[in-house]
């Protein structure tokens, strides 16, 4: 049962990554979420970017279930997902972050980071696109997808998403 302030704010987050609204996470929310963040930046599947998004979609799938799927049925629902939040990872945000990273490092590179300057960092706009797709209510995806530009250059580099993520997704009390 979610008790705390904290608690229910982790629970807010479970929404983000049950991105088919089954009521739990599982593989095929990450899948998924390749799947279409490959279709978004019409990239293929077989490619090198898009294989390197898949792998880093099982990886964070993993990774996730290591800690939140208590059962081990491949499956972690809202009570575990806030359970393995808070947890595990309340005091350990970079762990989290950690486990996301090679999805993230594949998201940009998908997302047209990957290009000639090697960088891996892509425009506002692209992330602003990659947040819709992973379930950003299009009227917010602008504005969160400018505040990750930490720096403000125009360009949303590896190491602002990551430490971004860690910060939403593990939210101090």
């Amino acid at each position: 049962m979610v008790t705390s302030e904290y608690e229910r704010r982790i629970a807010a987050r479970f929404a983000t990554f049950d991105q088919d609204g089954n009521g739990y996470i599982d593989r095929e929310d990450f899948s998924g979420a390749a799947k279409a963040l490959l279709a978004e930046f019409d990239t293929r599947a077989r490619s090198d970017k898009g294989q390197a998004l898949y792998g880093g979609a099982e990886a964070f799938w993993q990774g996730m279930a290591g800690i939140a799927d208590r059962d081990g049925d491949q499956r972690i629902t809202r009570e575990e997902f806030v359970n393995g939040a808070v947890k595990r990872l309340r005091d350990t945000p970079d762990r989290f972050a950690e486990i996301a990273r090679p999805f993230l490092h594949a998201v940009l590179a998908v997302a047209g980071g990957g290009g000639g300057d090697g960088d891996g960092a892509v425009g506002v706009e692209e992330t602003a696109r990659a947040l819709k797709v992973l379930g950003v209510p299009e009227e917010l995806a602008g504005s969160a997808a400018a505040a990750l530009d930490t720096d403000g250059d125009g360009r949303i580099g590896e190491e602002e998403i990551v430490g971004a993520f860690a910060r939403y997704f593990t939210v101090p009390e």
